[in-house]
């Protein structure tokens, strides 16, 4: 895996996503809060279940590090190439999807924190893009367990191992493998609710009516 000449390419992204998807973000959801700018929370919020997606992914990926695994932790480590697309996906539409969300941020009389948040915004959607577009050729990762064990696979497992090993020291991969599978599992299921029930009731408007 050291020779792979996209694998510096992969670990700016994880820095990229760590930047754009979790500190920015993090210090706009505070400095809302503070500044008592209820649209631009209200935005964060649904950004936040949104993006949770994202630390799915790492608890699915982890476990299908080097192939020493079960066929259920090789589905796990399999489902998150699928999903980080997915996330990639969702994160831009669910800042520029809420039609009075949208307005009442225009309406907001010009300030660092507006400024901030509309660079963020757009930012986040450059970089999902193209993110989206580097991950379609590695969804062949998520076919089979033995594609899963190809290095150009499990360099992109590099960084969640990494997480794995600071934060979940004693935890075994079928554990990490079941906490994954776990939380996507209930966000297939808020999700689904979101589109079939509350959807219809309130389209594209992010306050409850």
């Amino acid at each position: 895996m050291e020779d792979l000449w996209f694998r510096p390419l992969i670990w700016t992204d994880y820095r990229l996503a760590l930047l754009f998807n979790l500190i920015i973000p993090i210090i706009l959801t505070i400095w809302a809060f503070v500044r008592q700018m209820d649209a631009i929370g209200r935005l964060l919020v649904i950004y936040w279940r949104v993006a949770s997606l994202l630390m799915i992914t790492v608890y699915l990926m982890a476990p299908g590090w080097l192939g020493e695994n079960t066929p259920f932790q090789a589905f796990s480590g399999q489902m998150g190439f699928v999903t980080v697309l997915v996330a990639r996906i969702l994160i831009p539409i669910s800042l520029w999807f809420w039609v009075d969300l949208n307005d009442e941020i225009k309406d907001l009389p010009p300030s660092f924190l507006k400024l901030v948040l509309t660079s963020w915004r757009w930012a986040v959607t450059v970089y999902s893009s193209l993110g989206a577009m580097v991950d379609v050729p590695f969804l062949s990762c998520a076919v089979s367990r033995s594609t899963l064990e190809t290095p150009s696979c499990q360099v992109w497992l590099q960084v969640p191992v990494g997480y794995w090993s600071i934060v979940h020291q004693d935890a075994t991969p079928g554990f990490l493998a079941f906490l994954g599978l776990l939380g996507l599992s209930i966000y297939v299921l808020y999700f689904a609710y979101f589109l079939l029930i509350r959807l219809g009731k309130q389209g594209r408007s992010a306050l409850e009516q």
